[in-house]
């Protein structure tokens, strides 16, 4: 498989250029260890954890496989200092960590000094080049076809502007599924592709089974579309009966909801009153808007009633529209094992490594 080793590889400490991305309330513990045991890199989806449980699934991990493995986490989370601390405390296996509103240029240097890798998930060409200026080792471009939340700019014509752009190793995220879609990554010059949709669609997944028959019954990419109306930004999710209704209800029916998951999420984690004070304000001087800014709760507490409490009509179903494509939930060995056979033989095809047998 020396055409699949990749310099992702060679950063992470994988065999194979297959990342997990980390999924809130689906990249836990055990999902990590399964992505790392069949030679991919899993990353941990701390920014929905308290610093208790992200304590208790690093040691999880730790004992579950000798592999290095990854953190993802936002600087808006109310716990965010803490969790940087808790990261540079297992820098010995925590190999790389993945952002989206990501730490200072200060920060990003104490990872890196510590040897932990910055990775950050980009959607567009100028956020690309700005984490690369603020010191990121590697680059996952997510084009539109992925899920949550996304850009407008499919994977096709993002992922060559970023490769054109920046002089670090980059990623490939948004439509991947299988063995084919690794093989066009390598062959646009990215160091490997990265999957939530595809590992949330396994064996190990810890989504309840009632959301992910609801994944698994999909079968038209259309129903597996952009919307706005859960937190004002662009999230891609599967058609369902909460998400036409926040569609249908208008400004006023979002924002009431809006208020409720706020008051929520907030007894959840612990935040306190002013710490959202200070976020909203944060988040207006950054130009999000107050109608967004107050919508942003919603997304976590609706995911969480589908995704955790396994009432799939009662939240939202976040989805790429790979997951159309998908039909089983195959344990994580055997979807690694596959991609990585059916990518080496495309590959092997392409460049005629492969010998046509005679006609009988």
């Amino acid at each position: 498989m020396a055409s699949l080793h990749t310099v992702l590889c060679d950063r992470l400490g994988c065999r194979y250029p297959v990342v997990q991305t980390a999924m809130g309330w689906v990249a836990d513990s055990r999902l990590v260890i399964a992505t790392s045991e069949a030679g991919g890199f899993g990353f941990l989806a701390a920014a929905v954890m308290s610093t208790d449980t992200l304590r208790q699934e690093i040691a999880a991990i730790r004992a579950g496989t000798t592999a290095c493995f990854g953190v993802n986490f936002h600087m808006f989370q109310a716990n965010a200092r803490e969790v940087i601390e808790v990261i540079l405390e297992n820098a010995d296996r925590v190999r790389a960590i993945s952002y989206g509103r990501g730490p200072d240029a200060a920060t990003i240097a104490r990872f890196k000094a510590a040897g932990v890798l910055c990775m950050p998930t980009v959607g567009a060409l100028k956020h690309a080049q700005k984490a690369v200026q603020l010191g990121a080792d590697i680059i996952t471009i997510q084009g539109g076809e992925g899920g949550g939340h996304t850009g407008s700019v499919p994977t096709t014509l993002l992922l060559p502007q970023v490769l054109d752009a920046v002089d670090v190793p980059v990623v490939a995220a948004g439509g991947f599924y299988n063995g084919r879609g690794l093989a066009a990554a390598l062959a646009f010059g990215a160091a490997g592709i990265a999957m939530g949709t595809r590992f949330l669609m396994t064996a190990e997944s810890p989504v309840p089974a009632a959301t992910l028959k609801k994944y698994v019954e999909v079968r038209d990419p259309a129903q597996i579309r952009a919307s706005t109306a859960v937190d004002g930004m662009p999230q891609r999710m599967i058609d369902n009966p909460t998400l036409l209704r926040l569609e249908r209800g208008g400004l006023l029916r979002r924002l009431l909801v809006a208020l409720a998951s706020a008051w929520q999420w907030r007894g959840q984690t612990g935040m306190t009153i002013g710490h959202m004070a200070r976020t909203f304000l944060a988040a207006l001087r950054e130009g999000d808007g107050a109608i967004q800014t107050m919508m942003a709760a919603n997304a976590p507490v609706l995911i969480q009633r589908a995704m955790v409490q396994g009432h799939p009509d009662e939240g939202v179903l976040p989805s790429g529209q790979a997951a159309a494509n998908i039909d089983r939930l195959p344990p994580v060995a055997e979807v690694i094992a596959g991609i990585v056979a059916e990518a080496q033989a495309r590959l092997d095809a392409l460049t005629g490594t492969v010998t046509a047998k005679e006609p009988a």
